[in-house]
């Protein structure tokens, strides 16, 4: 991982369910990022979400959230 590339983090199932819950939205409703994305956890698999942290211009971070497609 570069120094510069924020951080990539797998949801767990139930983390995962609360988030979609909490949005009312579904998965196919997310951002997309692909499986070969080489940013991702070695262990993501197509249909988990994955929590990006970034951060915004007053440098706080802040999440954004992917689902992974092949």
């Amino acid at each position: 991982m570069h120094v510069l590339q924020p951080k990539h983090i797998l949801l767990k199932q139930e983390e995962a369910k609360k988030l979609l819950e909490k949005l009312n939205v579904s998965k196919s409703q997310l951002p997309k990022i692909k499986k070969s994305d080489p940013a991702l956890p070695k262990e993501a698999k197509v249909g988990d979400i994955v929590k990006i942290m970034r951060k915004n211009e007053k440098g706080e971070e802040v999440p954004y959230y992917r689902v992974v497609i092949p």
